[in-house]
């Protein structure tokens, strides 16, 4: 995986955000197990609620395309006309789409700066007792 090429993704997807209300721009890069990038950015709306984060979109269009395997994110994100970004992680709810569809253990985050400043979590390092999928497997058998 050439963790500095998805960050360089993640940061050209950063630019189409439409943050009109806060003004933070993110954007993210999932890589698919086959090779694939998919990129979102995130999407405001003026009653807030509805609005969508940078990694979900990426999610989002991967699933809708039939992607369901994944290694890795990287986020990247920061005041709109910020010339230095500083370390942006996902949201709680990011987190928990990212359980969804990815093995905690394996699946890598990278939260990054620029292409030469990021830091590798795993998904359980940033969720720890995460629930997902299996969760509901052990209530049916139950």
């Amino acid at each position: 995986m050439d963790i500095k090429l998805l960050i360089e993704e993640a940061l050209k997807a950063r630019k189409f955000s439409y943050s009109p209300y806060s003004g933070f721009q993110v954007g993210a890069a999932l890589l698919a197990k086959d090779g694939r990038i998919f990129t979102g950015c995130n999407i405001e709306s003026a009653s807030y609620t509805p609005s969508n984060c940078a990694e979900r979109t990426a999610f989002f269009k991967a699933v809708s395309q039939g992607v369901r395997g994944f290694s890795a994110i990287a986020v990247v994100g920061g005041p709109k006309d910020a010339e230095t970004l500083d370390f942006c992680t996902p949201c709680g709810v990011c987190r928990q789409v990212m359980m969804e569809f990815c093995d905690p253990k394996s699946f890598q985050v990278i939260v990054a700066k620029n292409p030469e400043e990021y830091q590798v979590f795993t998904l359980e390092e940033i969720l720890p007792m995460g629930f997902g999928p299996k969760d509901l497997e052990r209530e049916r058998e139950l």
